[in-house]
């Protein structure tokens, strides 16, 4: 990411030094608190050899949690604070509830008709109340339990027939098994491209970071091409577009009721919908949305879970202990058997805490100029919420770079603080709407994994050895896949 960067930035410098140079600058007053700057590139030197999010981060702490960061040519707010978090995501919220344009929105979520990336207004409010009462609602989410348990059951048995103390690629299984699931949850049923599926999600996650060259001058086209993104993003939406169109045309239509539907079978419902009909196209971008969004999140948090279950051994041992007493000696895990098990969703929460999926979240934007604080915020200005940073605030938070479970004990917060001090899936009017399901397909496969095994670093390694090494994207993964030893453990009323 480093060398593109840079190689990105020369490039920007080389072919706008002459304009910027002969433009005159404008004087602006009331300024928010920023580095210093330099021309053209604004203050993206500062975020050079750095992950973004720990950058910027980095500058809160100096500059302060409400911030001005000059991207480029993209004039940008950071959030780093839970006063200001809560300020902006409430009295302020309708004020930032747009999307920037970006080249993911425009090529890949088919000219922004998703939900992710659509313009705040009349078409993005219907596709979010579809979410909100149909798709993503708490008994939509109960309708797929079978399926989890399904899946998680036969990756069980697939990684106990592979062999105990042999290492295996749990990044790789985990991603496989997430997939499964929302492929299952989505389509109805398996799809038969699914390693065309999860490769078209990982390059869109890498390639949707929102610090390249392409995102920090998006009016200046042919960097775009230059740089090689639209290219691949282009290449990206034709293999979606395939993929889709294979999936919906061999889908034979549903009769079912409205709690058996799959999520498509929701969609295609609505697209002959008299009121509001969904185009094609829409569909489309909200099934990768669907699929994009459910798996990469899910998938990372497990990952980060485990890796820092690995990490404290203490945790790990008194999570395993009340996971195989929660079970009384049956075969298989079922939701209802770790429904109350608050252990488990403290570990959830607390790994939320540490590694929150999208540490910037997803920008808004400026829908109208305003004045926050007695500084002046010009309309089309870039909002970045720096979740990162939130949920880490000492003022709120013991000792908030260790990973300790037991801070959530008897404690209030669930998904959202209600200082804004705890925001895993955003806040406001674009908050995550798959919260439930995200959360859902966490809980039972990690219950599974942590409860039928051991696990151990391959060759002796101890567990301070384990590299937690951070690789940027839309949603921040391991840099290095998560190779573990399975030891399979018997589970006998209840216990090891």
């Amino acid at each position: 990411m480093e060398m593109t960067i840079v190689i990105g930035l020369a490039l920007a410098v080389l072919v706008f030094f002459l304009f910027k140079f002969l433009t005159p600058s404008k004087t602006k007053k009331n300024l928010l608190p920023q580095p210093w700057r330099i021309p053209i590139l604004g203050h993206m030197h500062h975020l050079i050899g750095t992950i973004p999010h720990r950058g910027v981060t980095e500058l809160a702490r100096k500059y302060g949690p409400l911030m001005h960061l000059q991207l480029g040519e993209v004039s940008t707010i950071v959030v780093s604070s839970p006063r200001w978090a809560k300020e902006i995501l409430t009295t302020y919220d309708i004020t930032f509830a747009d999307r920037p344009e970006t080249l993911t929105g425009e090529i890949v979520a088919y000219h922004n008709t998703d939900i992710v990336f659509s313009p705040y207004g009349e078409h993005w409010r219907h596709l979010r109340k579809i979410c909100t009462l149909e798709l993503l609602n708490t008994k939509k989410v109960k309708s797929f339990q079978s399926l989890r348990e399904e899946e998680c059951w036969s990756l069980v048995n697939e990684i106990k027939a592979s062999g105990s103390g042999k290492p295996i690629d749990l990044s790789k299984c985990i991603s496989i098994l997430i997939a499964r699931i929302v492929s299952r949850a989505t389509f109805g049923k398996g799809i038969k491209d699914e390693v065309g599926f999860r490769e078209i999600v990982r390059e869109t996650v890498q390639l949707t970071g929102g610090f390249d060259i392409a995102d920090i001058f998006p009016s200046k086209k042919v960097l775009h091409h230059l740089s090689g993104k639209r290219a691949k993003l282009t290449k990206i939406h034709n293999k979606l577009a395939t993929l889709i169109n294979n999936i919906i045309s061999d889908h034979p239509g549903s009769q079912l009721s409205s709690s058996q539907e799959s999520l498509l079978d929701v969609l295609l419902r609505h697209k002959d919908d008299a009121e509001f009909p969904l185009t094609s196209d829409t569909v489309k971008a909200v099934i990768f949305d669907m699929f994009g969004a459910g798996t990469d999140t899910s998938h990372v948090t497990i990952e980060w879970a485990i890796s820092e279950l690995i990490k404290c051994p203490r945790a790990m041992e008194k999570l395993q202990v009340k996971l195989r007493e929660a079970i009384k000696g049956k075969e298989r895990i079922q939701e209802e058997d770790i429904q109350d098990l608050m252990y488990l969703k403290n570990v959830i929460k607390e790994t939320l805490r540490l590694h929150p999926p999208l540490p910037l979240l997803i920008p808004r934007e400026c829908r109208e100029p305003c004045v926050i604080d007695g500084y002046d915020i010009p309309k089309k200005t870039k909002l970045l919420v720096n979740v990162f940073a939130i949920n880490r605030d000492p003022e709120y938070w013991k000792d908030p770079e260790s990973f300790i479970p037991e801070r959530f004990e008897n404690s209030p917060i669930n998904i959202m603080g209600s200082e804004y001090e705890y925001l895993p899936f955003g806040g406001g009017r674009r908050r995550c709407p798959g919260a439930s399901m995200g959360l859902a397909n966490i809980e039972l496969p990690l219950a599974n994994l942590l409860c039928y095994f051991n696990w151990k670093l391959p060759d002796g390694a101890s567990h301070e050895e384990l590299d937690m090494t951070e690789l940027f994207g839309a949603a921040i993964q391991r840099k290095t896949r998560l190779v573990l030893v399975p030891m399979f453990q018997e589970i006998v009323d209840g216990s090891r």
